[in-house]
């Protein structure tokens, strides 16, 4: 409508749709009539109209506020609780969970959640879930939910609390 100065006659919004018909044309065109988005401007051809022609979509970034991070890493956290708490034959899809939503706080520019988080899969995957870390800090042992041999703000790094 907008190139022409006019609308698609009812033959051409068939052919455009590949419907059979112009009777199934009708039906749609009435019935987009009857909801609001079209008008006849008089019973003539071409006499469409759009009511509310589309705005452009409003497109929103992927920034988060400190109150949607803070509550999206305690979902993140309340989900590995539940995957700790499987069976190792249940572990493998709380596993795919979890890198899921990792990658998810990736697309959102959470980039340090994520990466303790990973950190945090990684030990969850491993057998008795017990790792060595070499690090600036020394060296770190996960155990069992505990890291020991750090003080507790390498442990926050690590654990992602």
């Amino acid at each position: 409508m907008n190139e022409r100065g006019y609308s698609p006659s009812y033959r051409e919004i068939m052919n455009g749709l590949s419907y059979n018909s112009v009777a199934t044309v009708a039906v749609h065109v009435n019935n987009l009539i009857k909801r609001g988005h079209l008008r006849k401007r008089d019973h003539s051809a071409r006499s469409l109209e759009l009511v509310n022609a589309l705005q452009p979509a409003k497109i929103t970034s992927n920034q988060v506020n400190p109150n949607e991070e803070k509550w999206l890493v305690e979902k993140v956290e309340h989900v590995f609780q539940e995957v700790e708490r499987l069976g190792p034959d249940s572990k493998k899809t709380g596993f795919e969970r979890l890198a899921t939503l990792i990658g998810a706080l990736r697309i959102l520019g959470l980039d340090g959640a994520a990466q303790s988080f990973a950190v945090r899969l990684n030990i969850l995957k491993t057998p008795n879930n017990k790792v060595n870390f070499g690090t600036s800090a020394g060296k770190l042992k996960y155990s069992d939910g505990d890291l020991e041999g750090t003080d507790p703000s390498v442990q926050k790094m690590f654990l992602g609390l």
